[in-house]
This record gives structure tokens, sequence and C-alpha cells, in this order.
């Protein structure tokens, strides 16, 4: 059950509650749910409850369990505690397999609509590198939401723009006829920077990563192989998910959906994200940007059996709503912090994934496998979309 298919639960419950008569209240249009809080439990929470409480003339607490009590029936639901004021904190049943499944089931399309709306968006911008990248990776996401995008620009593009940082526009205008349209994407510029001399990677980040209010940096910081630049870690996590494949390919076993089962097994190794640069397991660089990290085991060292999969699981389980908050709010940023977020709960636990020294590859192997294969796929779709690549090798 995904965040939006328990918002549509937590709903169908207090519609339950008011046409039992235990409810007098409007019926919310939405309700949100998120990661439990500071002394929340479970896998997702709602403050629906307190939200009720005021209108429905009774103590939150009262509010909570009521709601309690029908969603505590409903399938794939196995707990909900009240915690706090009236707090809803929600368990799944068997959430990690099921989610895992869907998102292997859809590979780069997970989050995506299933059909065209027969929504018809056109975007205009203005004649200035970042509004124009903006503009495309807002088309993307749009599309993938189901929506039928036009894209048009005042004058016309740059060639490096399309060139080098594969911006596509349909329609432009010229400095005698302008195109005609009220301009409705405008980050701050870029300019006077100008961004092409650091690739389409690299230039296509310094500009969607940073809110459409902020100015980008536009500095070579964006092309350094190391732990503090953020699109590196995003493509590092997803180029270490398919050498996890290709590992495991090797040793004989493929992935499968399960209990991941992340037992104490040996020592735990030193802080820091496992063979990345820029921490004490780091495989350094020899040879610049084209490096290729060995695709060995990962060093029993820095194996970490004990990490926990819930914050990797929650940001997974976000991405259909990450990708739909992008596309009403027009903010491709969103996606881009969204990334930084899977890959940083994703790389402490990619340690973890084959099995060391003489251990055998077992059904705990395959189900993190099978985490990691669907982390590396919401890595690379949302790549895609902000036109980006997603390297197998890095």
């Amino acid at each position: 059950m995904t965040p939006v298919e328990l918002s549509r639960t937590v709903l169908r419950a207090v519609r339950r509650a008011v046409d039992d008569g235990e409810l007098d209240v409007a019926v919310p249009g939405r309700t949100s749910v998120t990661p439990p809080g500071p002394g929340g439990c479970g896998d997702y929470a709602t403050n629906v409850a307190l939200q009720l409480a005021r209108p429905a003339g009774q103590p939150p607490l009262r509010v909570a369990e009521i709601l309690r009590e029908r969603l505590v029936r409903t399938d794939g639901i196995s707990d909900v505690v009240v915690t706090g004021p009236g707090f809803l904190n929600i368990s799944l049943r068997g959430t990690e397999t099921a989610l895992v499944r869907e998102i292997l089931l859809c590979g780069h399309r997970y989050g995506h609509a299933d059909r065209p709306t027969g929504r018809l968006v056109q975007l205009h911008a203005p004649h200035e590198v970042r509004a124009v990248v903006v503009m495309d990776a807002v088309a993307r996401v749009l599309r993938s939401q189901g929506a039928l995008v036009r894209t048009s620009c005042a004058g016309r593009p740059e060639a490096e723009w399309a060139d080098i940082l594969g911006v596509d526009i349909d329609a432009y205008g010229t400095p005698d006829a302008p195109a005609p349209l009220d301009v409705n994407v405008r980050p701050v510029p870029a300019a006077p920077a100008d961004p092409t001399p650091l690739g389409r990677d690299a230039a296509r980040w310094a500009l969607l990563h940073p809110a459409l209010h902020d100015r980008p940096r536009i500095t070579a910081d964006h092309l350094v192989q190391r732990e503090s630049n953020p699109l590196f870690r995003v493509r590092y996590a997803h180029a270490r998910t398919r050498a996890l494949t290709r590992n495991a390919a090797d040793l004989g076993f493929h992935a499968e959906p399960g209990d991941t089962d992340l037992r104490p097994q040996g020592p735990q190794g030193p802080q820091g994200l496992p063979g990345l640069p820029g921490t004490d397991a780091a495989v350094q660089p020899t040879a610049g940007p084209e490096t290729v990290v060995p695709e060995t085991a990962v060093p029993e060292t820095v194996v970490q059996d004990t990490h926990d999969t819930t914050a990797l699981r929650h940001a997974l389980a976000d991405h259909p709503r990450i990708l739909q908050a992008a596309a009403v709010d027009h903010a491709p940023d969103r996606l881009a912090r969204h990334l930084v977020t899977v890959a940083d709960a994703a790389l402490p636990f990619l340690a973890a994934v084959l099995p060391r020294g003489a251990e055998k590859p077992s059904a705990a192997h395959r189900a993190r496998l099978a985490l990691a294969e669907a982390a590396g796929a919401v890595l690379a779709g949302g790549l895609s979309l902000l036109g980006i690549d997603a390297p197998e090798h890095l």
C-alpha cells in the first residue's frame, strides 16, 4: 500500500465514521500520511484526528480512537496505535515485499500515471538557459503524470542548449515576432554564469537541484566524485545497485522480494558510506572522471548487517507522491532532492546485500538484492525525468 493509497484508506475510514453517526464532520478532500515523528511508531502516521476534532466537537483522542477501530479492520493494515494528542500510527502488513514487487514490476515508470489524463499544459519560458532547462524537466515530469505538454520559448534557443544540455522545445519566437504567450516558467536566472562547460549531466543538475527561487551554483564542484557532491552520490548509488546485480549473477542468485532479515552477523565497519569516495572506506579514483569502481563484493570490514531499511522503504514509497507534487508545483528541484534522500538511505544498506566469506546466498540475500534493485529503478527513473544519465558504471 503506497502513501497515496493509505491516504485514501484513511479518508474512507472517516467517511464510514460519518455514515455510522459517530462523527459529524465534512469528509476532507485529502489528508496526508508521513513517516512517524519522534514518539511515533509503525510505517506511517497521520494527524487527521487532530484536524477533525474541533469541527466534530470531540476530543482528538476520541476521534482518533473512532478512526482506529475502522482502520485496524482494513486489509493491508496490521496495527494502528494512537500516540500523543491524537496521532494515528499505522503499521502495514507485508509492506516491504509488496512495495519492492511493485517497483520491480513498474521499473523506471514507478510512480507514473497509468494512462493519459487528457490535461493539456502549455509551458512558456523566457530566452534564458536555466528557464529553458527547468521547462524541459517540468515537461518530462508532467508527461510522466499523464499530461499532454507543449513547450515554447520567447526566442530561438541557443544551439548548445539542445546539443549539450539536451533541451527539446516545440516552438519559439523571434526578436521581431516573440511568442505571444505569458511566461509561466521563471526561475532565478543562471546568468552571467554559463553552465554548458560542465556537460549535460552536471549542468542540468546544477540548474535543477536548487529551488527555483535560489540562484544556482555553476561550479566544477558538480563534477567532483566525492561524497560532498549530491549528484555523484545519486549516480554512484545507482551504479552500485547495477554492480550488485552483476555480482549476484556471478554468485548464482537473483533478486526475489521478501524478508531482508538483516540480523547481526559480524563486526561493524567504520562510519561513513561504504566504498564511497570521501569516507574512510573509499575506493579512491586514480584516473579521473572515467575511473571505474571495481565490481567486487564489498569488503567484510564495511558490512553492516544491522542496517535498518525503514528510511529507504519510506523514501521509495514516497516517490509517487513526490512526482505528483513536482508536476503540480512545476518544481523539478523537489524530485532532485528526493533522489538525494533515496541515495543517502540506500548507500549504507548496499554494503549488506551480498553474502560474504563462506556465507551461502539465502532468501534474505535475494530479498536484499531486490530492495537494492528497487532503489536503483527509482534513482534511474528520477534521473531520466531530470534529463540526466544513470550510469551502469561510475
